[in-house]
């Protein structure tokens, strides 16, 4: 196996790349043992353990050196890979050392493993190329992203050409992107070992704006805006504002699920973490996918400054923000920054009392698209949960449903898009019990 001549493939990471080294090692070596025979087949067996880890960890089935294989390209973020995510086919040089390396995986693809087994005596080879996976999803991938890649694996064993095999995996490119922002939805930020790391978001609700009984209005307004972002127009920062339960953040989970195979993705940040903001915008403003910058509950007390850095970042510093990034904010409070009738006071101690106060309206004023999100009547109240209830396919008279709705209201909170669905739960539970 000829790992060492790879050109634009070459960098999987120490532990990814482990398995592709170990057996490449194995395939050149096997034959000719000497007296290392027993410490071949035992990173073989090694090779074998770490393939039906990844079958576990990954939720691949199938043939798992296939897959193994298939993953390591998927993830590959590299010239080429990232100039096909999105946009597909690209011209130039890149495409034949692309082909140089093609033709090293399809050997990789196309290897037998009968004669290894049989000269270093290792049973089990098997199990791992033709794996019978659970149902579920995988700690590292869920079932869509875990189908993608085995099934881009058997289409490899389709090609019967390194061409065919490189058409593929551009094919897979242009459809689905490369690497963690390719495959995944939504995304949060940690700091890791190398610093500030973006990392996938594994499990993301698949909430749909249709779900969201009523606020036409507001859903328009925010999907409108967004279809300009992901199409190329212009759009602005959205700040979605309003009463407590009303939709504002399942309406941006759902913008994440309606507009993500068109290219957008979405990462979540936290106050605390607003230091790291232009770290994550340098990692993410030279790629071809369209990034929302989304914080949820956002709003600051009147001591608190972390909102001037914030100001700066969304627009007012020196920086342009990059045209593949918007910021999109649910907050229970329109300006944002906690105000008292003191700022307003004529006989205050400020020196320069209207200063105080359009310094903090400043930062509501950098969201180009306000919505509002407010609280339900009782008959719209009352239509959500009937609307629901429909879905959940309880069966229940309506003037029943309505008042145990009222009484549940009363106790939990008032009227609301979330105490509806708390109250629907609810019913659900006793229902099935």
């Amino acid at each position: 196996m000829r790992i060492q001549e790879l050109v634009v493939y070459r960098d999987f990471g120490k532990e990814e790349g482990r398995i592709l080294q170990d057996i490449s090692y194995l395939a050149g070596h096997y034959r000719d043992p000497g007296g290392r025979k027993e410490e071949m087949a035992s990173l073989l067996y090694d090779c074998i353990h770490r393939l039906l880890e990844l079958a576990g960890s990954h939720g691949f089935y199938g043939n798992l050196w296939h897959c193994y294989l298939s993953d390591l390209l998927v993830n590959n973020e590299n010239s080429y890979s990232k100039a096909c995510e999105i946009r597909g086919r690209v011209q130039g040089t890149i495409n034949r050392a692309v082909l140089h390396d093609i033709v090293i995986f399809k050997e990789f693809f196309d290897y037998d493993f009968t004669d290894m087994a049989r000269v270093l005596s290792v049973e089990g080879m098997e199990l791992a190329l033709n794996y019978v996976g659970g149902e579920g999803d995988g700690k590292e991938y869920n079932s869509r992203i875990r189908d993608r890649i085995c099934s881009l694996a058997v289409k490899f064993t389709k090609n019967h050409t390194p061409e065919e095999m490189k058409a593929t995996l551009t094919g897979f490119y242009k459809e689905y992107g490369v690497g963690k922002f390719g495959l995944h939805k939504a995304f949060r930020v940690v700091h890791g070992k190398e610093g500030v790391e973006i990392v996938p978001i594994r499990n993301i609700a698949h909430v749909h704006l249709e779900d969201l009984v009523g606020y036409e209005i507001p859903k328009q307004k925010l999907a409108r805006n967004t279809e300009a972002f992901v199409e190329g127009r212009k759009a602005n920062n959205c700040l979605l504002f309003g009463d407590a339960g009303t939709g504002k953040s399942s309406s941006i989970k759902a913008i994440a699920n309606a507009y993500y195979s068109q290219g957008l993705r979405m990462i979540e940040i936290y106050k605390h973490q607003f230091q790291d903001l232009n770290e994550v915008i340098a990692q993410i403003k030279n790629r071809n996918y369209k990034f929302i910058i989304y914080m949820d509950d956002l709003s600051f007390e009147d001591f608190e400054v972390e909102y001037k850095y914030l100001k700066a970042v969304i627009e007012g510093g020196l920086e342009r923000r990059p045209d593949n990034v918007l910021i999109y904010a649910t907050s229970n409070r329109r300006h944002l920054v906690r105000e008292k009738f003191s700022d307003k006071e004529e006989n205050g101690d400020e020196l320069h009392r209207m200063d105080t106060v359009q310094e903090k309206l400043s930062l509501a004023a950098r969201f180009g698209v306000t919505i509002y999100f407010s609280a339900p009547g009782q008959k719209e109240f009352q239509n959500i949960v009937k609307t629901l209830a429909r879905r959940s396919h309880i069966l229940m008279p309506e003037e029943e449903l309505l008042q145990e709705a009222g009484k549940w209201e009363l106790a939990h909170g008032g009227l609301s898009g979330r105490c509806a669905q708390q109250f629907v739960d609810y019913l659900q539970s006793v229902r099935n019990c």
